[in-house]
């Protein structure tokens, strides 16, 4: 792949991009059909990347600038849903893709359907969710959607791991795996953060906004790559990381200093244009690939062209079905339990000053209580499984040889049926997940009442502070985060909405300075 070849790519998706948006389109999924149809123009060269470059190069930044955009309390709050999602059901539907793969082309051998099983098992949602205003989705839908994806991609790479172990003929089994997954996992958050710890104390120095901007575009990759050759999760060091260090330097009073508000605002100014650049590339590749890797499969004898495009076409409402079915099953669990504590609660007296002084110790710490989602919000959730940048990622990552040095058995189908099944997921799913939710008519008057009355009595917050004499704008405007950081660490106001006032008052002192 050489310059101009990219240079190509980045032109077009941005022509495409502003087409899109004028018509209330999501882009991604236009670049993607696009660009797999301009694969079969005669001339068109083949965009080829070494598998790591994907990984450790579009990854990190991606995953990063997603958790910089996430709540931490709302990933809090929803943990067990988001574990279950990101957790469990990958697994399950690592499985159940793997068992399927392995009775559809018997001649790839079990590991490596399983290989292909790792790969399709995660979806990727954050592009969709951070569109979750305009397409009226749920808040805790969309929380929960972020959240599983910032964990199911952690999950995902350690099965991928353990499936090309075992295909290069390393012994792996089902409590090897968790454990390994577990001291990943741990090992992974660990790095991310420490490192993210020595980024802050190294960024409170330069006190420079290029510099610091500078230094943190290099903690994804540095972060990720730490944890990869230490064999721990790589992605939840870079999650870990990004919300350590954006939570830090948002409400933390020991993170605040003169000028940091102009960092902060020409990070937020470059994290979305790097996202686009990324997106807009990586889809493209994505539909660049189709007819190439289509050619490929239709010079192999086995599986071939015809049987793996069956797969293909199996293995993808397999993977839509049982997502929605995982779902349902999970979260009808939390259901019924909520519906036996109810019972619970109005039947037996010493259970329910129990159940009181349980939730009088969650308002102190600034939890709400949570109520189980609705059969509006499984479906939505069910049907939000478009499968994304991870999966092809993964998928590139193969290797072309096993350990003994032989070809990596269905490489090339692994590859096609990735590829087409990420496309599947993104006309169908991606396409019409905004209509669901119009449909669905999701009635958000009382999540926007709530999050209304958090935003002014952050605003009270900080016009009392305002008000306080002050040494010169800047004491005035540091003396207002302290109050809306001090009033986060009391549970007086959300993180959320005490994000969005620093975010004002950072381009309220820049105007005052230029003004």
């Amino acid at each position: 792949m050489n310059g101009v070849q990219i240079l190509l790519i980045i032109g077009c998706g941005i022509a495409v991009s502003s087409l899109a948006k004028r018509r209330g389109v999501e882009p991604g999924w236009i670049i993607v059909v696009l660009a797999a149809a301009a694969s079969f123009i005669p001339g068109v060269p083949r965009l080829e990347l070494e598998s790591e470059v994907i990984l450790a190069l579009v990854v990190p930044p991606l995953l990063y600038s997603a958790t910089r955009g996430a709540s931490f309390a709302s990933f809090g709050a929803n943990l067990r849903p988001i574990i279950n999602l990101g957790v469990i059901l990958v697994v399950l539907t690592a499985g159940v893709l793997g068992y399927v793969t392995s009775w559809i082309l018997p001649t790839l051998g079990l590991a490596t359907a399983f290989v292909l099983g790792s790969v399709l098992a995660p979806p990727d949602t954050i592009t969709t969710v951070s569109h979750g205003e305009e397409m009226g989705l749920p808040k805790r839908a969309t929380s929960v959607l972020t959240g599983e994806s910032l964990v199911n991609d952690a999950t995902a790479l350690t099965l991928f791991a353990i499936a090309v172990g075992a295909v290069n003929g390393e012994h792996a089994t089902f409590g090897g795996g968790v454990a390994e997954f577990f001291r990943n996992a741990a090992l992974g958050v660990l790095i991310g953060a420490a490192l993210s710890s020595v980024a802050l104390l190294i960024r409170k120095r330069l006190r420079n906004p290029t510099l610091e901007t500078a230094l943190v575009l290099l903690v994804p990759f540095t972060a990720f790559l730490a944890a990869e050759e230490a064999h721990a999760s790589g992605i939840l060091a870079v999650v870990a990381a990004a919300f350590a260090i954006t939570l830090n330097l948002s409400l933390d009073p020991n993170f605040q200093y003169p000028g940091g508000y102009l960092t902060r605002i020409q990070e937020n100014n470059v994290w979305p244009v790097i996202d686009f650049l990324l997106e807009t590339f990586v889809f493209a590749y994505i539909g660049l690939q189709l007819k190439f890797v289509l050619r490929d499969l239709a010079q192999e004898e086995e599986p071939g062209l015809t049987r793996t495009l069956v797969a293909a076409g199996v293995l993808l409402v397999v993977a839509i079905l049982f997502r929605l079915f995982g779902v349902f099953v999970l979260f009808e669990r939390y259901r019924r339990r909520d519906t036996r504590r109810k019972r619970r609660i109005k039947e037996d007296v010493y259970y329910r000053a129990r159940w009181q002084r349980h939730e009088e110790e969650r308002r102190k710490r600034g939890l709400k209580p949570q109520e189980p989602p609705t059969r509006k919000e499984i479906l939505l959730v069910g049907w939000t499984g478009m499968r994304g940048i991870l999966t092809l990622a993964a998928a590139a990552g193969i290797p072309e040889h096993t350990a003994s040095g032989a070809p990596f058995p269905g490489r090339d189908a692994i590859q096609a049926i990735a590829l087409i099944v990420t496309l599947g997921t993104l006309l169908i799913q991606g396409t019409t997940i905004g209509w669901l939710a119009r449909k669905l008519k999701f009635d958000l008057a009382g999540e926007h009442a709530e999050e209304q009355a958090d935003r002014e009595e952050a605003e009270r917050i900080v016009a009392e502070a305002a008000a306080q004499p002050a040494a010169d704008l800047d004491a005035s405007f540091d003396a207002q985060r302290l109050a809306l950081a001090t009033a986060v660490r009391d549970h007086r106001v959300g993180q959320d909405a005490a994000r969005e006032i620093i975010d004002e008052l950072d381009l309220r002192q820049a105007a005052r300075h230029t003004s």
